[in-house]
């Protein structure tokens, strides 16, 4: 939010990330950001609401939501999965004030084939041991990444561009404009 201008505080929400048997990878991810942006909105007094943006992002391979490691052998299983093979990453963004909108960012990402000592020395790091995808793209991740379609902030987390989108309907709907 700060790259594109925008003051902000975070909220701690908590909200069930579980999927919902059968459900989609893409209706899971923007129903989460929905229900992360909800929660933030009743979080707040009325008097004092502010917009909320919730975000989401899941790993999906061959349509299986891969989701956050539970502990550090589960995210050596999903960066083993993930090695050699090219998967999808879905992000949603949602904004809640009086309506709510979202939109979602789908990326094709294209991981090496890892070795097991680079696995080993990556989970090491402690590095994303809570993300989607047991990784982080903007840290030493980086290097596993051959191909990249798509949205480099949506994988990190929050797509920029379609942040944006929503941003601009709050400000149009308000008679405002972003400029």
């Amino acid at each position: 939010m700060a790259q594109i201008g925008v003051k902000f505080r975070v909220l701690n929400i908590k909200v069930n990330e579980c999927p919902i048997l059968n459900e989609g990878p893409a209706h899971y991810v923007c129903q989460l950001a929905l229900a992360k942006a909800r929660a933030g909105w009743t979080q707040q007094l009325p008097i004092d609401r502010l917009p909320v943006l919730g975000a989401d992002t899941t790993v999906v391979v061959e349509g299986e939501i891969l989701g956050k490691p539970e502990d550090s052998a589960h995210a050596d299983l999903i960066l083993a999965r993930l090695s050699g093979r090219s998967y999808q990453v879905m992000t949603a963004v949602a904004l809640v004030d009086d309506r709510e909108q979202y939109r979602l960012s789908m990326s094709t990402v294209t991981f090496k084939q890892l070795t097991e000592t680079e696995r080993q020395q990556y989970l090491a790091s402690g590095e994303g041991i809570d993300k989607a995808g047991a990784y982080e793209i903007q840290d030493r991740a980086a290097l596993f990444i051959s191909d990249l379609k798509g949205s480099y902030s949506g994988v990190m987390g929050l797509p920029l561009y379609e942040t944006g989108e929503l941003l601009q309907s709050l400000l149009k709907k308000n008679g405002m404009t972003g400029e």
